[in-house]
């Protein structure tokens, strides 16, 4: 039985499993032989899975995943192009590959797969399905073998073989874990001591949703907890008053960036303080590369193009933060006149090169692979790349406030300033 707590976690912070492979290789059987359950649909016509099918589930003893099945590879047809592309993109989204094939077969397609993988860092393992109809050939094996890809062989089909296949699945799963699965990251954990106490400033405004908080939130104060640290949660109105009640100053204060200016003005300059979106900057991605990011803020130029990025999509609202209000900071801030595009969802766009700038959101309904893999492409075109919280501090005028508690970015962003003049 899947335990409350499994349910409940979040999306991004799962494991997520990737099947890529050639039509009617068997991806969507073992998807459904690994979940004990039919969460795609299987058939002998080729082709049947035409988008990407995601499956949340508890996959034992590893803990809490994401299952993606995807449409086939090899499908030429118009259609299955406009699919094979929506394929590669769910690709940056997986932090383990697995290539589905039969025995035997393995060609472009599959060296396609392993480049991409290995170009956005990603361990890739080799399921040889269908063995009932045949085991791969010594030759096929020693190909393996010389790529240093691991592998397992077996049929998703076959109720006497099935455990055996799914255990030996497990186990080539765990050997190929990225570190920050087999040694999960906290968000603050590391920033407070055991039996410390955090204030947590959350505003309530119109992005709030109606009788609950955020996940950023949310996260911020079950990671408390887990570190035996005490969270207090407040309104940024009532924060001043009530940290003048506290008999001993808090060992963190962390608040939404949208009250960055006022939170730091009301709080001691002893107080280590930092935002949400920071943090969950340092958690998805490169903190420090965002911070250098930063720096660019101070040599747009007129003319130049400035892309908001948001991982989710959302109704934007009438003061939407990415859409809204951070654009208008940053003409109030430069002075100069912008274009300022918007992106949301999984799809980065492909003129990015065409940048000087991209902020980007806190990443909470993010994976670290997906974040890592904008992170990466931003610094192959030469684009910068900060973050919403990182953006919002500097634009008010305190983002060395905000990044007291991690001095290696705040090192990044003052050398990168100094570089920039």
């Amino acid at each position: 039985m899947i335990d409350q707590q499994t349910e409940q976690t979040p999306k991004a912070m799962r494991l997520h499993i990737g099947f890529l492979g050639r039509t009617n290789v068997g991806k969507s059987s073992f998807m459904n032989m690994l979940a004990g359950q039919d969460v795609a649909i299987t058939s002998p016509q080729a082709g049947t899975t035409t988008d990407v099918v995601e499956k949340t589930m508890e996959l034992l003893p590893l803990g809490p995943v994401v299952l993606m099945d995807t449409a086939g590879i090899d499908d030429e047809t118009a259609l299955g192009q406009a699919r094979i592309e929506k394929t590669k993109k769910a690709l940056r989204r997986m932090d383990v590959l697995v290539i589905v094939t039969t025995p035997g077969a393995w060609g472009t397609y599959e060296d396609t797969l392993v480049n991409i993988a290995h170009e956005h860092k990603i361990p890739v393992i080799v399921v040889i399905n269908k063995a009932d109809l045949g085991e791969a050939p010594p030759t096929f094996l020693a190909l393996m073998e010389m790529k240093k890809l691991p592998w397992i062989q077996g049929s998703s089909t076959v109720p006497a073989t099935m455990e055996t296949f799914r255990a030996e699945f497990k186990e080539r799963l765990r050997d190929v874990l990225p570190q920050n699965f087999t040694a999960p990251k906290t968000l603050m954990g590391d920033l407070c001591p055991a039996g410390g106490l955090v204030v947590l400033v959350v505003p309530i405004d119109l992005g709030a949703p109606k009788g609950r908080l955020i996940v950023p939130q949310v996260q911020a104060i079950r990671d408390l907890l887990d570190n035996d640290v005490a969270a207090l949660v407040v309104k940024d109105r009532e924060y001043a008053a009530i940290l003048s009640r506290l008999n001993r100053m808090p060992d963190l204060v962390v608040c939404d960036s949208q009250v960055v200016a006022r939170t730091v003005a009301d709080t001691p300059e002893s107080v280590p303080l930092t935002t949400f979106s920071i943090l969950f900057a340092r958690l998805k991605g490169d903190l420090i590369a965002q911070a250098k990011g930063a720096a660019a803020i101070e040599n747009l130029k007129d003319g130049d193009k400035v892309l908001m990025a948001e991982g989710c999509s959302h109704h934007p609202l009438e003061d939407d933060i990415g859409r809204v209000k951070i654009p208008r900071w940053l003409r109030q801030y430069t002075g100069r006149n912008l274009t300022i595009d918007s992106s949301a969802g999984h799809d980065f766009p492909d003129n990015l090169p065409e940048y000087k700038l991209v902020i980007h959101c806190g990443g909470c309904v993010m994976t670290p692979q997906e974040m890592a893999t904008r992170l990466r492409i931003s610094n192959e075109h030469g684009v910068a790349i900060t973050n919403y919280g990182v953006a919002i501090s500097a634009l008010q005028g305190v983002l060395k406030r905000a990044l007291s508690p991690f001095p290696a970015a705040l090192a990044a962003y003052e050398k990168a300033r100094r570089d920039a003049h």
